[in-house]
């Protein structure tokens, strides 16, 4: 297991229970580097969707268990964000949430010529993820997928 996964199996395990208590869920946790510097990023979600004041209760929260703790030997950037209307799908909660929905998909590499698709997310498994695109089944190894998201429809 790398560091990276490391660290947000811990971040998740400590921000979790937070979460919990004020009745959120968890939709991700993630640590990355971006422009030169490590983000610790935990999105976060509830019906009718998250507010500032929620971030805020919730990041000053983790920031103190994350003191405590103290385990990430790099300096980094927490966030505590909402996962936005493009989120990706990850989870399985989130591909049951999602079905019969609209979703893109974006693929390392050229599928017949392309890497984008968009459908309607008819079935998945540990394995493969399936949409109805213009009236045709596509199914897509997970493996192959770089990206699945809800589409956003204007």
């Amino acid at each position: 297991m790398s560091r990276r996964e490391i660290y947000e199996q811990k971040a998740e395990a400590l921000l979790m229970p937070i979460v919990d208590e004020h009745g959120f869920e968890l939709v991700d946790v993630e640590y990355v580097k971006e422009a030169g510097n490590w983000y610790l990023r935990g999105y976060i979600d509830k019906p009718g969707g998250i507010t500032v004041n929620d971030c805020e209760a919730v990041s000053r929260a983790f920031s103190e268990k994350l003191d405590e703790d103290d385990f990430i030997e790099d300096s980094y950037i927490m966030e505590i964000s909402s996962p936005g209307l493009d989120r990706p799908l990850k989870k399985e909660k989130d591909f049951v949430r999602s079905m019969g929905k609209l979703v893109e998909i974006r693929t390392y590499r050229p599928i017949e010529k392309q890497k984008e698709f968009c459908g309607i997310l008819s079935a998945y498994d540990s394995n493969s993820v399936t949409i109805e695109e213009d009236g045709t089944e596509r199914t897509f190894d997970k493996k192959d997928i770089a990206l699945v998201r809800l589409a956003i429809e204007f």
